[in-house]
């Protein structure tokens, strides 16, 4: 079957018991780059906690929300055809897993960094990162990184356009303008358009070469703006399904972390989730829990999600309950390969009360000042790292990363590679090594 092949045209054992999937998934839990999401948090660096969610943890959530949410559409439209070209369970996990392999340390802002860093060299986006991880830089293969099935690349393929194609040249990005001598980030011009990078476009063209022109050309398009980047206008069936996880995870999850540390109040919740933004499960708490919530159920959920302990894990489970089995099958009738024709969406009501999540995450925690803060220092010191690596490669890079750079037709590119895939504890490392008096020894590891 095409869509099982992979690039280096590597076959399994005939003794090997595993599916193309089990394959797949193995190689991206074994992966480092699946290992370092441990010293990558998911919204702030917090320090040493037993709770907070880091990248690894988020992507094992989504994991199992994204098998959940194919379990459900399996169950709901057992008659659909568009049911077997869901992903089984195992490449599931292996897209869900992989999701967020490509973001840098410092999540979106060492993002941000980057991209400015790269802004002459082919720019930087962290999906993009995570085909370019996947394809070129993992060790399962000699040319072609993990060398995972084009089904599972095609769920990874989060925004199928170039950034040649994405980027909208009006925005460049820079440094702001009159701050007194002092370099700070335009972090607005500086932020990247949603694409895969130039520099996997070999790639992308092996993974859609068995479409018919019309499905390749429909499903690589995008919507123009005049003082925005481009927007992909498609996913795959998979990639809705693993986004879906995602967007329930950083909504539903991360409001748990939220709600734990106390980093929100009710009076943020009420400002972004009012009632009728959540009217779908209010009615569902009122008919599923009769009684249990009082006279005004809206009033009994918010009083649940901010209490303590297994109070607030059971509401957040009950949330779950509702929104997942909630998931529905979109046609999007102008293609023909069925694994573009379909799509994963929850129902509007329901999708309503997730974007109020996401947005009162978004605006409360993420945009709050004291993550802001830490964020922008977190980008100071990505770019420092970057421009120091890069003034002199062959004294300050690692040797086996020299050597990778001398030889490469787009060495920039390996110095990013490089330090996107840092920790965020390893790069401040690095940055303290370079810039901090009284901190680094010549015995020190790089």
């Amino acid at each position: 079957m095409i869509w099982l092949e992979r690039q280096s045209t590597w076959q399994k054992n005939d003794e090997d018991a595993r599916t193309a999937g089990d394959v797949d998934y193995g190689r991206v839990i074994h992966s480092a780059s699946f290992r370092r999401l441990q010293g990558k948090t998911q919204i702030l660096n917090l320090g040493d906690s037993d709770f907070y969610r880091t990248r690894l943890t988020h992507s094992l959530e989504v994991s199992q929300i994204a098998v959940g949410l194919g379990q459900q559409l399996r169950h709901k439209f057992s008659d659909h055809d568009g049911i077997k070209y869901i992903p089984d369970r195992s490449m599931l996990q292996a897209i869900a897993c992989t999701h967020d392999l490509g973001h840098p340390p410092f999540g979106h802002g060492g993002e941000v960094a980057l991209n400015y860093c790269m802004r002459e060299y082919g720019g930087f986006e962290g999906n993009g990162q995570t085909l370019r991880i996947l394809s070129k830089l993992e060790k399962f293969s000699e040319n072609n990184g993990a060398d995972l099935t084009r089904e599972v690349l095609l769920g990874v393929l989060k925004y199928p356009v170039a950034y040649s194609a994405a980027v909208n040249h009006k925005i460049t990005p820079k440094m702001l303008a009159d701050t007194s001598g002092i370099p700070l980030l335009d972090r607005k011009s500086s932020k990247p358009p949603k694409c895969y990078m130039d520099s996997e476009a070999d790639v992308v063209s092996w993974l859609l070469d068995p479409l018919s022109k019309k499905d390749r050309m429909a499903f690589q398009d995008y919507d123009q703006a005049e003082n925005n980047h481009a927007k992909a206008r498609h996913k795959s069936f998979a990639c809705s399904i693993m986004d879906l996880a995602d967007d329930i995870s950083f909504g539903i999850h991360d409001m748990e972390d939220a709600l734990a540390l106390r980093l929100v109040d009710q009076t943020g919740f009420r400002r972004h989730v009012p009632p009728k933004r959540c009217e779908g499960l209010l009615n569902y708490l009122n008919s599923k829990y009769r009684g249990q919530y009082g006279n005004d159920v809206y009033e009994g959920l918010i009083a649940r999600l901010f209490a303590s302990g297994s109070e607030r894990k059971h509401q957040i489970n009950r949330i779950l309950n509702f929104v997942i089995p909630s998931v529905e099958i979109h046609e999007i009738v102008e293609f023909d390969e069925p694994r573009l024709r379909y799509r994963a969406k929850l129902p509007d009501q329901v999708a309503k009360f997730v974007e109020a999540l996401k947005a009162f995450i978004y605006d409360e925690v993420i945009l709050s000042p004291s993550v802001q803060h830490l964020e922008f220092k977190g980008q100071m010191m990505v770019i420092s790292v970057f421009e120091v690596l890069q003034s002199d490669p062959k004294s300050f890079l690692p040797v086996d990363i020299f050597d990778k750079y001398i030889r490469s037709s787009n060495p920039h590119r390996d110095i990013c590679d490089y330090v996107s895939g840092m920790t965020d504890t390893y790069l401040l490392k690095t940055y303290e090594r370079l810039f901090a008096p009284r901190t680094g020894s010549v015995f020190d590891r790089l």
